[in-house]
């Protein structure tokens, strides 16, 4: 019996190995609204920050894992489902919020182009080494903020400098340790089911 792992195709993402057959369209379901859930979960995750309405979560590290994971549509469609459902009114958004108008939103909207975004490119093989998924990991958190601070801003009335002082410094240090666990988490998977890319 051969111990040996069979090839993945080029493009492939870690959900993409799968069994899947005839049930493709049952199992992507399953993957999308678990990877909505997951969020949901990692957002109650939650510790609040001094000074700042955006608390330090989980839900970052697992919008861009499920992105990553997932690859871009199926990344794409969890976090457009978490969202949906938490502006919706469902409390599963950081610190069981929900509704439209929490300060903190433009960051759920950033999540989602972010795991879009590194969903693409884990389809390109940047989550199959360390280097590569330390840059994915950045430009994922890159996205976040570069969307989430704006809207923080207008939400709030801050300036852009208070804004960039109260929602994205607190956050360097622990996102550093989020792309960590990332750069240690998803290349060992790789490895571990003796895929190469």
């Amino acid at each position: 019996m051969s111990t040996a792992a069979a090839p993945v195709r080029s493009g492939a993402v870690l959900a993409d190995l799968l069994p899947a057959a005839r049930h493709r369209y049952a199992v992507d379901a399953a993957l999308v609204l678990g990877g909505a859930a997951l969020t949901g979960i990692a957002a109650q995750i939650a510790v609040p920050v001094p000074g700042s309405p955006v608390p330090v979560t989980g839900q970052t590290f697992a919008a861009l894992l499920i992105g990553t994971a997932l690859g871009a549509r199926r990344g794409f469609l969890s976090l457009a489902l978490y969202a949906l459902v938490g502006m919706a009114g469902v409390p599963w958004f950081a610190e069981a919020s929900s509704g439209w108008s929490m300060p903190s939103l433009g960051y759920v909207f950033g999540m989602l182009l972010a795991a879009t975004v590194v969903g693409a490119l884990a389809r390109r093989g940047g989550d199959r080494s360390v280097p590569r998924t330390a840059g994915t990991m950045v430009l994922g958190s890159a996205i976040i903020y570069a969307i989430g601070v704006p809207y923080l801003a207008l939400s709030t009335g801050m300036s852009l400098s208070a804004a960039v002082a109260a929602g994205l410094v607190p956050f360097l240090i622990g996102d550093a340790l989020k792309a960590a666990l990332a750069m240690g988490l998803l290349p060992t998977t790789w490895k571990l089911l003796g895929h190469r890319g």
